[in-house]
C-alpha cells in the first residue's frame, strides 16, 4: 500500500492528494500531527535520503527555531530528535511504497512518471 505522509492543511500536501485522487491512485494518508512519526520510520527515510533533503529549512518551523537549535543540526543523528519533536520540520509530502520513498515534495511531472500516466 502506498502512503502519503504530511499535514492536511499544507498546500503542497493538498496538491499531491488532489493529484492522486484525480488520477484514481489508491493511497493511505498519514497525518504527522495526528499520527506522529517514530524513530524507525525516520531512520528508514534517513537511510534513503540525506537529512538536508528531509529537513525543510525553508519552512516556518525551521525558521522559528532558535539559532542554537538550528546550528546543532549537523547530521542525520542530530536531525532525528528534531524531526521526532517537531514533525512539521519534515519536508512534505513524503510518498512511500513498501518502505521506499518514491517522492519527496510534490512535482506533477515526477508523480506522472512514477505512475506512468
Amino acid at each position: 500500500m502506498m502512503k502519503l505522509y504530511g499535514i492536511p492543511n499544507c498546500n503542497t500536501v493538498k496538491k499531491a492528494r488532489t493529484w492522486l485522487e484525480e488520477n484514481h491512485i489508491v493511497y493511505e494518508f498519514h497525518d504527522f500531527r495526528k499520527n506522529g512519526v517514530d524513530a524507525a520510520l525516520l531512520n528508514g527515510w534517513l537511510s534513503q535520503l540525506s537529512w538536508e533533503k528531509l529537513v525543510n529549512r525553508a519552512g516556518m518551523t525551521w525558521r522559528n527555531l532558535p539559532d542554537v537549535e538550528k546550528t546543532a543540526v549537523t547530521d542525520a543523528a542530530s536531525a532525528l530528535p528534531l524531526m521526532l519533536a517537531k514533525s512539521s520540520v519534515i519536508k512534505r509530502p513524503v510518498l512511500v511504497k513498501d518502505g521506499k520513498i518514491l517522492q519527496l515534495g510534490f512535482d506533477e511531472a515526477a508523480y506522472r512518471e512514477h505512475f506512468v500516466l
